[in-house]
């Protein structure tokens, strides 16, 4: 007869032994593309009189990452599946860390473009791994706990990475200049990788999953149509075969949903689709994530072209939206979420749109010249609305699926966040490059605030169909 203690060891996960070293490298992992994601659109200025470019190359430089991190989660989660979860991790992990220092050296705008979609595929390697590596060493009833330090550290980490590049790029090391905010991750990523290849158990692989090559060209071959053709159309003056390319990425869209249907291991589950909350949400996430990522560039854009703030001076008098967003999130978790259910997502909304409008106010009147303290409170008031959306609103979108579609639900959620984020940059950038040789920055931000503003009441009209409550899944961990 077995043991006590033996029973209760066989019924530990397989990776339970190593489990706060998975907790470590993920964190690194997250914080690595948090701050990454964060500071590059701080640096867009400094990288551009340095190493020249045109407007564009401002929106690639974040839409290039974002992209292809969108589209690789799709493809990368099944293939950790195939594969093997440490092997994917460290993979992701190590590529990441030797892309940004090709994006620190990169010698030309259209060298550190290229560095950037490769570290995006990178980054899309590595992060969807690590949520499933600690859900594979944690018990269950250890799984929650574990993630209690996880909000704070990245909150944190989304505070500090800002102003942390900003202080980099104008202390200038060794003459680095923006550079610095991309070989920063080069020794983080070495130790970071050094833990995961001694440390990380090699998990088992599931069973029967398949990769459909098919599915994972199409969408990437139609999410990288439509982004050209909006990033380049302004700078190419709109030609009529640009229009075409947007035409033949909605196409080859049409395409890809026909072929998942028929596919016998879809990159996507169909029945996701059958849930109208489901569909709510991503057109909920879509909207609200291109309105947020997509302003973030403009409003530092606006700071140091426009007002003429350093790099460090434009991140600091971002720090009310990140507090903003932080106690936001906090207060969300823990009391408003729970209680209000898909309401907290329509007060949210509402005071994000508040503190936009009240930013456009008086954005003209700001163009020669203001303090940040001029800035700080609509900063505060529209991360503050942010923050109540962030943490109810995967459990929200998740609730109306069933067990066996929750981790699909969950993959194709990051990958419309990230696509959406991408989406923003394009979109925005153009309307903002559009008005700015007529009407100055202070006309342009406040064209490219109203176009946010319309993308936050339509995600505000999308959330009457979510699902009521949240749900709380193991699966809706892993955004």
């Amino acid at each position: 007869m077995s043991s006590p203690s033996a029973l209760s060891e066989t019924a530990l996960p397989p990776g339970y032994a190593a489990r706060w070293f998975v907790m470590a490298v993920v964190i690194i992992a997250d914080v690595m593309d948090l701050v990454d994601s964060t500071v590059a659109q701080l640096a867009g200025p400094s990288i551009r009189e340095d190493i020249g470019g045109s407007e564009t190359t401002l929106q690639w430089i974040l839409a290039a990452y974002t992209l292809t991190f969108a589209v690789g989660l799709i493809t990368s989660a099944r293939l950790g599946d195939i594969v093997g979860r440490r092997q994917m991790f460290i993979l992701g992990m190590g590529g990441f860390t030797v892309a940004s220092l090709a994006c620190g050296l990169a010698p030309t705008a259209t060298t550190l473009i290229v560095a950037r979609v490769i570290q995006g595929l990178f980054g899309a390697t590595m992060i969807p791994q690590g949520f499933a590596l600690v859900k594979q060493s944690f018990p269950e009833d250890e799984l929650q706990k574990a993630f209690i330090p996880f909000g704070p550290i990245m909150g944190l980490s989304a505070v500090l990475g800002p102003i942390l590049g900003g202080f980099l790029i104008d202390a200038d090391i060794a003459g680095s200049g923006w550079r610095a905010i991309f070989l920063i991750n080069v020794p983080i990523g070495l130790v970071g990788t050094s833990i995961a290849w001694r440390r990380l158990p090699d998990m088992p692989r599931t069973p029967g999953v398949r990769l459909d090559p098919a599915g994972s060209i199409l969408i990437t071959i139609a999410a990288g149509g439509l982004i050209y053709a909006l990033v380049e159309g302004r700078d190419l003056g709109w030609p009529t075969w640009l229009y075409g390319v947007m035409a033949g990425a909605a196409v080859v869209f049409a395409v890809f949903v026909w072929s998942e249907r028929r596919s016998d291991h879809p990159i996507i589950e169909p029945s996701l689709f059958t849930h109208r909350g489901f569909v709510a949400g991503l057109v909920f996430l879509g909207t609200f994530f291109l309105s947020m990522v997509g302003v973030g560039l403009i409003l530092s854009l606006f700071m140091q072209l426009g007002l003429g703030y350093s790099a460090q001076h434009a991140a600091i008098a971002q720090t009310p939206y990140a507090l903003g967003m932080a106690v936001g999130a906090a207060l969300s978790g823990a009391l408003l979420g729970p209680k209000l259910g898909r309401h907290v997502l329509h007060i949210g909304l509402s005071i994000t749109m508040a503190g936009m409008l009240w930013f456009s106010a008086i954005a003209g009147g700001l163009e020669h010249g203001a303090s940040a303290w001029h800035l700080s409170l609509p900063f505060l008031i529209t991360g503050f609305g942010s923050g109540l959306i962030f943490a109810p609103l995967f459990d929200i979108v998740l609730s109306d699926l069933g067990d066996h579609e929750v981790g699909s639900g969950s993959g194709l959620l990051n990958a419309v966040q990230q696509f959406a984020g991408a989406l923003g940059v394009a979109v925005l950038g153009t309307v903002f490059f559009h008005w700015l040789p007529e009407q100055g920055f202070g006309v342009s931000t406040r064209w490219v605030v109203w176009v946010t503003v319309g993308c936050y009441a339509a995600a505000f009209c999308s959330a009457f169909l979510l699902p009521m409550r949240a749900k709380i899944r193991e699966a809706a961990l892993a955004h």
